[in-house]
């Protein structure tokens, strides 16, 4: 009885051992005042060495203890040149006094420079890291990842933090650019199906005149990142999208192009377009647009090339109109719903004459539907998709049923 209790003595006693071993280590090493926390990273060319990565870290101040020394922007930049992102971060972690940790990074910005040449090793190199959330987005910037970081702040959003985790869910009501995750790009990367966008950043520049081919039919929508009017306290803003090839950048869609991207996506919940009024062609009526159902879209095969159809579905509702209009009347709301289907009919046939002879790259995952007209999946690889995408014609068709808003309806 006696050697019972003293089996079982040493039996705690050993595991209390082992969970202190097992637990000082990590405690001692991994806790929150040992690590320093990457809220932002940014990719671009290296300025001594084009060969080498110029990687900028964001990092945040904010201690265990909550002491941040301003509820505000507490964040502090390092940058270091590197041959690989991994080295960047070993560098980095013999600079700082803390381990650098990615667990808390909301952001991926990538310049032009080194999306152009490419970035299938730098985003495997990410997604292998296990602290780096897939969830992270990914940011195309026209400037440098440097400076779109430098910009970022605003006293708008108090938190830079919450400004990363919040704007790419504008594009919910308004179309101008949508979510990207850096598990996206992964996955598209070795997809036979569909081909790859990520958010299009810049600085934020009113001083900068678009040129000729951005002053069309699309009006202030017709902008990408660096071209809007917008002066403000933030230096960056995301307009459009950057358009991949495989992983190497071939384009960039406008806020008009990326919204028609969104609508046969089925992926925006509401927007705001200016059509040509039909009483008075100087004028545009400002319309709240809605999906009604889901976009219903169909490939087929003729020749050897795909012939797509898309079919959209949409309700919208009148903002802004001239003051000499009439839309109380069901006749003249018949002709602006014509006018709204004929205009959107345009935009989003140009986008996707833009997608498949321009830039070659099918972003809409057309893709899914082609391969239902192949019995094997090396028919399917022979036939060569991406490639063949850009010998695509197609068939758009747009259905808008457009209401008075509540204050013109006729009592």
């Amino acid at each position: 009885m006696k050697t019972n209790k003293t089996v079982k003595k040493i039996f705690i006693l050993l595991l209390v051992i082992i969970f202190i071993y097992a637990f000082s280590k990590s405690y001692t090493t991994h806790s929150i005042d040992n690590l320093s926390y990457a809220i932002a990273m940014g990719i671009d060319t290296a300025d001594s060495d084009p060969e080498k990565l110029k990687i900028t870290f964001q990092l945040s101040t904010i201690s265990s203890s909550g002491d941040s020394g301003s509820a505000q922007n507490s964040t502090v930049t390092n940058v270091v040149e590197a041959s690989s992102i991994d080295s960047a971060i070993n560098l980095m972690n013999a600079y700082i006094d803390k381990e650098l940790n990615l667990a808390h990074c909301k952001i991926i910005i990538i310049s032009e420079e080194v999306a152009s040449k490419g970035i299938a090793t730098e985003i495997y190199s990410l997604i292998n890291n296990t602290q780096l959330r897939p969830t992270a987005n990914v940011v195309i910037t026209k400037c440098t990842a440097n400076d779109y970081i430098k910009n970022s702040e605003s006293d708008l959003t108090k938190l830079v933090t919450k400004y990363y985790s919040l704007f790419p869910d504008s594009s919910k009501f308004t179309g101008y650019t949508t979510t990207t995750t850096i598990g996206d790009l992964f996955n598209g990367f070795s997809s036979y199906k569909y081909n790859n966008t990520a958010i299009l950043g810049g600085l934020n520049n009113p001083e900068i005149e678009t040129d000729d081919t951005h002053n069309t039919s699309g009006g202030d929508f017709d902008i990408t990142s660096g071209q809007s009017p917008i002066i403000g306290e933030r230096g960056t803003e995301n307009f459009g999208l950057a358009v991949f090839d495989g992983d190497t950048l071939v384009g960039e869609l406008t806020a008009i192009e990326t919204l028609c991207h969104l609508i046969i996506s089925n992926k925006v919940d509401s927007f705001l377009i200016a059509v040509p009024d039909p009483n008075d062609n100087a004028s545009t009526i400002d319309m709240s647009v809605s999906p009604k159902k889901n976009s219903k879209i169909s490939v087929d095969i003729v020749n050897g090339m795909p012939y797509i159809k898309v079919h959209v579905f949409l309700n919208a509702k009148i903002f802004t109109i001239n003051q000499n209009s009439n839309y109380t009347n069901s006749n003249n709301l018949d002709d602006l719903s014509n006018y709204a289907n004929i205009y959107l009919k345009n935009q989003i046939t140009d986008y996707l004459y833009k997608t498949s002879k321009e830039l070659e790259s099918d972003i809409d995952a057309f893709g899914n539907y082609a391969i239902r007209h192949f019995t094997t999946f090396t028919e399917w690889i022979d036939y060569g998709w991406l490639d063949n995408y850009k010998n695509s014609f197609f068939d758009i068709n747009v259905d808008t049923n457009v209401q008075s808003s509540l204050l013109l309806t006729e009592s």
